[in-house]
């Protein structure tokens, strides 16, 4: 994963650990990053999602940003944007390196706005009651202040049509987040029914929705056709569903000394496996899930769905002509659908 990351930024031109530093550095963020530096000692997670921003290359936070630049360059200029070629740098619109920023400011406001605690649910190992509070108000002002400009420099676009995508995706991942939060209690998972199907739409709101919308605003940025936006929005959504897919099977696939790997009751092989089992067998087995997950037939077909939406993301870049970043693009869906 980390050499299709770094092969691909040098096709962009610059690399996207980079793309929210403008931000990153205003006087605004700095005196956040003071004022997180109170949390320290306490177990609120507005410390780990700061940590993550400076020293997280495995997960690779910014792999948005980078996927609309590689798109942006792979489908090139378009023929009705002919007049306004002289603002492409290394095949890719200032417009467009514009989005991929506003796109990962966005990504960046909800990591941190997951960051909130409940309060009612502490316990006296997390940390002193006025510092949770403190780091909750923290992160609702400063995830705030980074959509808020993320908002501002989408206006700056000027494409009405753009300002429509990325609005509806930030909808989209409100709906998808609340839709995780209602079922992350131990008594939920244990009686909500939630199908594959389900499961991909809910997966598509919290984790899809913005990297395909973008992908099709970018090449509405261009003034690409109907059907290359489209192409877009297919990559965009298949390649983001396998990278989830992927994420949620290496608790089981991943050959670890730990047995105890943390996994989610609403993770794609979980969710498979209950549709094997039926439903009166799954609640069972709740307690001794992960092993059971483990020789059952979910982790198979979760593998299997994963490389399904991995070749439909492929297939979508079928419509972009042979170049350095499609093949980059193909290269980031064969890192997430590769199992040991």
């Amino acid at each position: 994963w980390s050499q299709v990351v770094s092969e691909a930024e040098k096709i962009v031109g610059y690399p996207t650990s980079f793309m929210s530093l403008r931000c990153l550095l205003s006087d605004e963020l700095s005196n956040i990053a003071m004022q997180v530096r109170k949390l320290v000692g306490t177990k609120h997670p507005l410390l780990d999602t700061a940590r993550g921003f400076v020293y997280d290359s495995r997960n690779n936070l910014q792999m948005r940003g980078l996927v609309i630049l590689l798109i942006s360059k792979a489908a090139g200029p378009s023929t009705a944007g002919l007049s306004f070629q002289h603002n492409m740098v290394s095949g890719i619109y200032s417009s467009q390196r514009s989005l991929a920023e506003i796109t990962e400011l966005i990504h960046t406001a909800f990591l941190v706005h997951r960051g909130i605690v409940n309060i009612g649910e502490l316990k006296s190992c997390d940390g002193p009651l006025k510092d949770m509070q403190f780091g909750n108000k923290m992160a609702v002002l400063s995830g705030d202040f980074l959509l808020a400009n993320a908002c501002t420099s989408l206006a700056q676009l000027q494409n009405t049509k753009v300002v429509e995508l990325i609005s509806s995706a930030i909808g989209d991942l409100v709906q998808g987040i609340y839709y995780e939060n209602s079922k992350s209690s131990e008594e939920n998972c244990l009686t909500d029914d939630i199908g594959i199907s389900t499961w991909k739409e809910q997966v598509f709101l919290s984790h899809s929705a913005l990297l395909a919308k973008s992908c099709q605003a970018a090449m509405e940025l261009a003034k690409h056709s109907a059907e290359i936006q489209d192409m877009a929005f297919q990559y965009g959504k298949h390649m983001s569903m396998s990278h989830k897919l992927h994420s949620d099977l290496q608790p089981f696939v991943k050959e670890s000394s730990s047995d105890t790997m943390a996994f989610s009751l609403n993770s794609a092989p979980a969710v498979l496996h209950q549709e094997f089992l039926g439903r009166e067998a799954w609640i069972k087995q709740i307690r001794e899930l992960q092993e059971a997950i483990k020789a059952g037939k979910g982790v198979t077909s979760a593998i299997d769905l994963c490389r399904c939406h991995g070749n439909r993301a492929l297939a979508a870049l079928e419509c972009f002509p042979p170049s350095e970043a499609r093949a980059a693009l193909a290269n980031i869906v064969y890192a997430v659908t590769r199992f040991p």
